[in-house]
């Protein structure tokens, strides 16, 4: 399971929601959906967007993290 830690960014950064979204130009509504894990995917002009607005690199907000079904 891929894990999006954009509130963790956006709080290191000092950042909220809304600001971000202007940033980035995306809704706050399509934000939240990954901010809350709830994305199926993403653009790669999205994430690099995001990532210089919050001057992180991608592994700073995606983590992947096994499944139990994934654990032999």
């Amino acid at each position: 399971m891929i894990v999006v830690n954009l509130d963790v960014m956006m709080a290191r950064r000092k950042m909220t929601l809304s600001e971000l979204a202007a940033r980035v130009d995306l809704t706050l509504a399509n934000l939240s959906i990954l901010k809350n894990n709830k994305a199926r995917a993403i653009r790669f002009s999205t994430l690099e967007a995001v990532c210089a607005a919050l001057e992180c690199q991608p592994g700073d907000i995606l983590e992947y993290a096994p499944d139990e079904a994934d654990v032999p």
